[in-house]
């Protein structure tokens, strides 16, 4: 990568995407977690069906299973009790024909017999005997062995985040350890003399530094080990050694502000002293600029300075790219179609992501709304957001009532 910051050319979200992700690997190491300790983690080794799941047929219901071949034209069915199945106690006795046993849902289903009527479907004369009123089609409520995986089968591959559901589905396999990837590691600092942190008295034009905390919280979600190096003031020496320090512990850096195209700053002259940094103006709004390359082994990621730019950018650049290094296999946002129920103005030239409400009708339709002001230093609409809404570079103003993309909040859906 090298420095192209002379280029006044405005470039596309997705081919800055692709133009990042394109020149991402997955991070090296691999580590043995308990299935405690493996949720949210990426899997780094295929896992493997050691036997069939089921490991052999039981039965879907609580009820009676007897063989398929007493199954005729008749409406109904009388047989003898002979026995009962439970999970944990298996049957071992003969059923031979005009007979049944008692079967709970799990339980076993034993030889002789391949078919289980719901209980709702019989009467009970006496204890011996049971009276089938709707006769079952054949092999009706087993589940066969290897209905869910067969032995030999691949059912988590590598690059998988590991799921609640996931842990389930190793726990059935009797596994107690799992080989993921290790937890990425990212820096974080701001750099800027009017930056305050919190707990500071403000000066005469200091602000607090809120960027710090938008990219810690959204670091977090993402089950990374964070660095958090503080503010930096803007002094060419500190900067320096910030990047520096950066570089040597940390697989990606991340800072806001200092990086348009044509600003003066220190930020910008460390990072063409010390790494191969691309600056771009990217056709989106909020969040025009955006530095992107390398410090050492480390990848880089300069952020704009406005607090709802911070986001939109990590979430349209930085995001996909520690999903990429951490070894994920599904790595850009989920866009979804909902329908507007008020009018989104906006003006062709650059790809908005607006602040939205995103919310489902009584009727199951999924609605959006603006959640407020749009500009991008407004911190109270994006709290009050649950998505972005992603109106094309060439789209217009958005009448109500029409379809548009929403990219919702991580973790929101799916």
């Amino acid at each position: 990568m090298s420095s192209n910051h002379s280029d006044n050319l405005f470039l596309s979200v997705t081919e800055v995407q692709q133009r990042i992700i394109n020149d991402i690997k997955a991070i090296e190491g691999i580590e043995q977690v308990d299935l405690r300790h493996a949720l949210g983690r990426i899997l780094a080794k295929d896992v493997v069906a050691a036997f069939d799941t089921p490991p052999c047929d039981n039965s879907g219901m609580d009820g009676y299973a007897f063989h398929s071949n007493e199954i005729a034209d008749n409406e109904t069915l009388t047989l003898k009790v002979v026995g009962q199945s439970f999970a944990g106690h298996i049957y071992t006795g003969n059923i031979t024909a005009g007979e049944a046993i008692r079967i709970m849902t799990g339980a076993q289903v034993p030889n002789g017999v391949d078919t289980v009527v719901m209980q709702e479907h019989t009467e009970k004369p006496d204890e011996n005997t049971v009276f089938i009123t709707t006769i079952p089609k054949p092999y009706a409520n087993v589940r066969k062995a290897g209905d869910d995986l067969t032995i030999g089968q691949t059912f988590l591959a590598t690059g998988k985040k590991l799921s609640p559901t996931d842990l389930a589905f190793l726990a059935t396999q009797g596994i107690a350890e799992v080989a993921v990837k290790r937890k990425l590691r990212v820096a974080f600092f701001s750099t800027g003399d009017e930056l305050r942190s919190i707990g500071e008295t403000l000066g005469e034009g200091d602000i607090y530094d809120s960027n710090r905390y938008s990219i810690y919280g959204l670091l977090t979600n993402m089950d990374i080990d964070i660095i958090d190096m503080g503010v930096i003031k803007d002094d060419r020496q500190a900067i320096e050694d910030a990047f520096n320090t950066a570089a040597n512990v940390a697989d990606a850096i991340i800072t806001s502000g200092g990086v348009s195209v044509g600003e003066a700053d220190f930020v910008k002259e460390t990072l063409e002293k010390l790494g191969q940094i691309n600056f771009w103006k990217i056709a989106m709004k909020p969040g025009k600029p955006l530095a992107f390359g390398t410090i050492g082994d480390s990848l880089f990621f300069g952020l704009p300075g406005n607090p709802v730019s911070v986001i939109a950018t990590f979430y349209q650049f930085v995001q996909p790219a520690l999903k990429r290094m951490k070894g994920q296999d599904i790595v850009l946002p989920m866009i979804i179609k909902a329908k507007t129920t008020e009018l989104l103005k906006k003006r062709p030239g650059r790809t908005d992501f607006q602040r939205g409400i995103l919310a489902q009708s009584d009727s199951g339709e999924l609605t959006v709304r603006n959640a407020g002001a749009q500009a991008s230093h407004v911190l109270t609409s994006m709290s009050n957001a649950n998505c972005f809404i992603v109106l094309p570079a060439e789209s217009g103003s958005v009448e109500p009532g029409e379809m548009v993309d929403v990219q919702p909040f991580e973790g929101l859906i799916g």
